[in-house]
């Protein structure tokens, strides 16, 4: 990589393996990316004193950063904007104090994404009971992202590195009871997805022509009708209105039958219609290696395939696996490098 992108990585709930894996990967990869921790310096500089005595962080004051940017470290050096915690951490225990605190790392690396401070975000893992206990109704990263961003529209989509080519699976509805995809899923809405696909796939993967595979909703997608007819009625014709476009995009295919090689290897990305849909198969072939990616956004937003763990925090340093932080960081160092080349 010619250029070392910056990248802010928040360091998620505190009492859960998020500090660690993320100081785990910021140090492996610290010749390729220069990595922003942002969170309390004292309690990130302890737990890298623990994991390994050769890694040295160097605490930067926020309004330092405001006033002056971001300043040159040397590549043996991880930087960390400070942002206090609110209560003291024991590892595996939440404490609704330090609520506010983790929405304060995130408030810092989009402001400065937006500045132009960071190239992308990676965020660690957080534990949404812990914001809404601490009186902040809190729904996931991805709609506070979209949130802070001003951004209507987002789409999820994860990625993995770890099948024979790139595997991407985005997702037409997230986080809904399975009652209410059906409805949830309009020609408007589909439109607007492959809208934001094609585009972030051209301009944050350096795709030229996207080739987009979109699943069925029903089994067998639908069988003629007989099955249902959310194909028929909102599926195609939304298809249909990307082709007009110029997009590379078709179905609607069985979900069952999709996701084989002889399809796979003529795709960039694969449109599914709901989470437990799209996302078994890839996490299946990847657990643990996936990256979240949140598109649609103004700014790159990476994440890690998992959640807090708080017991393996609780069980003490080493115990966790950073594999999932390492891929995100790499994806979002490379939608950086090929965000950047788009505008030159």
């Amino acid at each position: 990589m010619s250029k070392r992108p910056t990248i802010a990585i928040t360091c998620g709930e505190p009492a859960g393996i998020g500090p660690e894996i993320s100081i785990r990967a910021a140090w492996e990869l610290r010749a390729d990316v220069k990595s922003v921790l942002i969170g309390d310096a004292a309690f990130l500089s302890m737990i890298a004193a623990s994991i390994n005595p050769d890694i040295h962080l160097s605490a930067l004051s926020l309004q330092a950063v405001r006033n002056n940017g971001l300043p040159a470290f040397p590549r043996d050096q991880i930087a960390v904007i400070d942002c206090p915690l609110a209560a003291h951490v024991v590892p595996g225990k939440l404490d609704a104090h330090n609520g506010r605190y983790v929405l304060q790392t995130l408030d810092i690396a989009i402001d400065g994404a937006l500045q132009g401070w960071f190239d992308a975000i990676v965020t660690a893992p957080l534990q949404k009971s812990t914001i809404n206990d601490a009186g902040v109704p809190f729904t996931g990263h991805t709609e506070y992202l979209a949130d802070k961003t001003g951004t209507k529209q987002v789409v999820m989509m994860l990625a993995t590195n770890a099948t024979p080519q790139p595997l991407r699976v985005a997702l037409a509805t997230t986080h809904l009871a399975l009652k209410d995809i059906a409805s949830a899923i309009t020609f408007e809405s589909l439109s607007d997805i492959i809208d934001i696909l094609h585009a972030d796939l051209q301009k944050k993967f350096g795709i030229a022509q996207p080739r987009i595979l979109v699943t069925g909703l029903n089994p067998h997608a639908g069988e003629g009708g007989y099955l249902g007819r959310e194909e028929i009625d909102v599926i195609t014709p939304a298809l249909q209105a990307a082709q007009a476009k110029g997009y590379d995009v078709s179905g609607p295919y069985p979900a069952d039958t999709l996701f084989q090689q002889k399809l796979l290897a003529n795709a960039d990305c694969v449109l599914a219609m709901y989470h437990d849909q799209g996302l078994p198969v890839l996490k299946y072939a990847s657990f643990g290696l996936g990256v979240n990616i949140t598109l649609g956004l103004p700014i790159i937003r990476t994440s890690v395939d998992h959640g807090t763990a708080l017991d393996l925090a609780a069980a003490g340093l080493g115990q966790a696996d950073h594999g999932s932080m390492l891929e995100a960081i790499r994806v979002a160092a490379q939608m950086a490098a090929a965000s950047r080349a788009s505008t030159e």
